[in-house]
């Protein structure tokens, strides 16, 4: 009897593994571990590298944080910049963008394409970060070009009041734009997105990554802005900026919070304007 118990359970366990439907839960249930995987790791990986040198920065910078103090700006120096904006981008904003490359995996798996979902998904998160990279090569630039204007301190914050307070003002202005709240909306509905940008292949599914990191930094290049406001490299600074954009994009009444986060910018503004 218990012989023939243990056959009617492995030939069970086997017809269930034939079952398409439980097949598939299988599946996408694989797939989104080795998604959930590289997304904690690579995530984890660009905090490593940022939270010590922000730490640091603030500190004796005689550590990760030491080629910041340099007085000219050549060309190694640029190329190491770059990296920390696009490190810091890639850290702050991919968390926010789980949910659309969750949903666009489990899509890719229910496909003809479904034995390459994971390499689908890489594509979809590589066109995301490119725009985010694209963002990272402006925004030191722009740090460069401050730096040179003596706009920025040393500890890369806004030098004059002035200067601080207009970048709060513009921030909290866009908050409130039409444009702002449309890029919002498909950074909070990735299954509207996905239906709307539907692109197949490989190149396709890179395509739609690239226009959904474009919606993206659409809604949040001027949140990023203002770490020229708090310090570049302020770790408490980058957390919250970090965590509103979570909120933003994934509570349930985040366009309400954008709204009202606006009001709250632009008079976090004019004090400073006027303290």
């Amino acid at each position: 009897m218990a012989r023939m118990r243990t056959w009617r359970e492995s030939i069970g366990v086997r017809m269930e593994w034939c079952d398409p439907k439980t097949r598939l839960e299988s599946l996408l249930l694989r797939d989104r571990w080795i998604i959930g995987v590289t997304l904690v790791l690579v995530t984890a990986l660009c905090w490593a590298w940022v939270a010590p040198m922000a730490v640091d920065m603030y500190g004796s910078m005689s550590g990760s944080s030491a080629w910041m103090m340099t007085k000219k700006w050549d060309l190694t120096h640029q190329v190491l910049l770059f990296s920390m904006w696009t490190v810091m981008m890639i850290g702050m904003m991919l968390p926010s963008a789980t949910p659309a490359l969750f949903l666009y995996g489990s899509v890719i798996r229910k496909s003809p394409e479904g034995e390459r979902a994971p390499a689908y998904v890489y594509a979809f998160g590589g066109g995301y970060l490119v725009a985010w990279t694209a963002f990272s090569l402006v925004a030191t630039v722009l740090q460069l070009l401050l730096s040179h204007w003596l706009m920025l301190s040393p500890m890369m914050e806004a030098r004059a009041r002035w200067f601080g307070a207009a970048l709060l003002i513009i921030g909290g202005i866009y908050q409130l734009t039409p444009f702002k709240q449309t890029c919002l909306a498909s950074c909070r509905s990735p299954a509207l997105f996905i239906t709307r940008h539907w692109k197949r292949g490989l190149v396709g599914g890179f395509r739609m990554g690239l226009e959904m990191g474009w919606y993206c930094l659409g809604c949040c290049w001027a949140l990023m802005l203002l770490l020229f406001v708090g310090g570049v490299m302020n770790l408490w600074w980058i957390g919250a900026l970090t965590v509103f954009v979570l909120l933003e994009k994934l509570a349930p009444l985040g366009a309400q919070g954008g709204r009202l986060s606006g009001l709250l910018i632009i008079g976090l503004g004019i004090w400073t304007f006027l303290k």
